[in-house]
């Protein structure tokens, strides 16, 4: 059965680097209310960073030099000439956005985590703009693996605005079809782990909707389910029932 990896930063106290993370430094996992404190997200449902010290007594991070691995689609967020050269102004405006959206080191450097919000942010309007999540009268949980997204809709109705997700590791991608949420356990941990899965909606052969503890930012992704910042599993919890429709499909891919 896959599980997610074991969690080792807490909510909204991680030092993740925005493209090249650091060395995790390893916290016991916060139970129950404590948790979601520290997992809620700033804001209407978007990635987070947590607050990182910078250097030299509290100096804000250098501007970067570098253009990111995803400089092109940020700039073209921000309505920048959309070249993938980082400028002076470049790195101006994408640290305003990273100060915004509470993501650090703020340095305007366009790595994974800058990217993932302005995927969330374009989202939010119309998730399925695309047309590749199934329209039916039931509930059904899209899980769009390209865009590391995932909402839920009735109809043509969202009914939970798009939250972020990891979802497997290269080697052990989260499989992509049709599927009905068969089994749902609040408070469950991985045997094959040792693992926390709180709000575990399982949905085929073991993989699950689940919350985790820690950043899911801080890997490569899942050993196969997919993961949900704590406090959106929480939410997804209360909106999807046993025998909704779980659909999952597209290619992770360099996020």
């Amino acid at each position: 059965m896959k599980r997610t990896l074991p969690a080792l930063l807490v909510g909204a106290l991680l030092l993740t680097l925005d493209g090249a993370p650091p060395p995790a430094v390893a916290v016991p996992p916060v139970p129950g209310a404590a948790a979601q404190a520290a997992a809620a997200p700033r804001g209407p449902h978007r990635p987070h960073q947590g607050q990182q010290r910078a250097a030299h007594h509290g100096a804000p991070p250098r501007c970067s030099r570098s253009a990111g691995p995803y400089q092109q689609q940020v700039e073209r967020h921000l309505r920048r000439v959309a070249d993938g050269r980082q400028s002076a102004g470049d790195c101006k405006a994408i640290r305003g956005f990273q100060r915004a959206h509470h993501i650090t080191p703020a340095n305007g450097f366009a790595g994974r985590v800058t990217a993932a919000v302005v995927r969330l942010l374009r989202a939010q309007r119309n998730p399925n703009k695309a047309g590749r999540c199934p329209v039916r009268a039931r509930r059904v949980a899209c899980v769009d693996l390209s865009r590391q997204l995932m909402w839920v809709q009735r109809g043509r109705r969202v009914v939970l605005a798009p939250v972020a997700i990891r979802s497997g590791r290269s080697a052990l991608g989260t499989r992509t079809g049709t599927y009905r949420v068969y089994l749902r356990v609040r408070n469950h941990t991985s045997t094959l782990y040792n693992t926390p899965m709180p709000f575990a909606q399982f949905f085929d052969r073991g993989e699950a909707l689940h919350g985790v503890y820690g950043d899911i930012y801080e890997s490569p992704g899942s050993h196969g389910c997919v993961n949900l910042q704590w406090m959106d599993a929480e939410r997804l919890w209360d909106v999807l029932k046993k025998g909704d429709t779980v659909y999952v499909w597209g290619r992770r891919t360099g996020v």
